[in-house]
């Protein structure tokens, strides 16, 4: 199994436990779902509401964001101003760290990161933000966004910003 780290803070962010689809050769798009959460503990079962059945909820029982809940991402938030200065410092910090472990991947990683980040900052509003379990400020700034059916949540990663961590 492979976990991935955030470059910068050391944070758990993602594991290959989940579908990881590479897009644009610059991040890592992974869908998630929601399980049901009672005291801490996941249960993973089957979807209710997929079978026709009841979908309320026991007492203490919450649903909750795999991913969200199993790398124990924090929510924060941006407005457009501030993500933009955040994100031109990151993608600072990345090529920083590519030109000592990956110095021919500085350029691809330029061009690509500029074009996803405008469609970013172009469909800002879709788009919520995590980061890791320690809140470190200028680590990665992880996306959140629904797919088109508007129900299924998937995260994006910024694969550079990511160290595997085989366990």
């Amino acid at each position: 199994m492979l976990l991935y780290t955030d470059i910068i803070s050391g944070d758990e962010l993602i594991s290959d436990a989940f579908k990881m689809v590479e897009v644009d050769d610059i991040v890592y798009e992974v869908d998630s779902y929601m399980v049901e959460s009672k005291n801490g503990e996941v249960d993973i079962g089957a979807n209710p509401s997929a079978e026709g059945g009841d979908e309320e909820l026991e007492d203490g029982v919450e649903r909750v964001d795999i991913i969200e809940n199993s790398f124990r991402l924090q929510q924060t938030t941006f407005d457009k101003k501030s993500y933009t200065v955040y994100i031109r410092d990151y993608m600072k910090r990345i090529v920083a760290e590519l030109e000592k472990s990956n110095p021919e991947r500085v350029e691809p990683f330029k061009k690509a990161a500029a074009t996803y980040v405008k469609k970013v900052l172009g469909n800002f509003k879709d788009y919520d933000f995590f980061t890791g379990e320690q809140v470190v400020p200028e680590g990665m700034a992880v996306l959140r966004n629904y797919r088109e059916d508007g129900i299924t949540p998937y995260y994006i990663f910024f694969k550079d910003g990511l160290k595997e961590v085989k366990l």
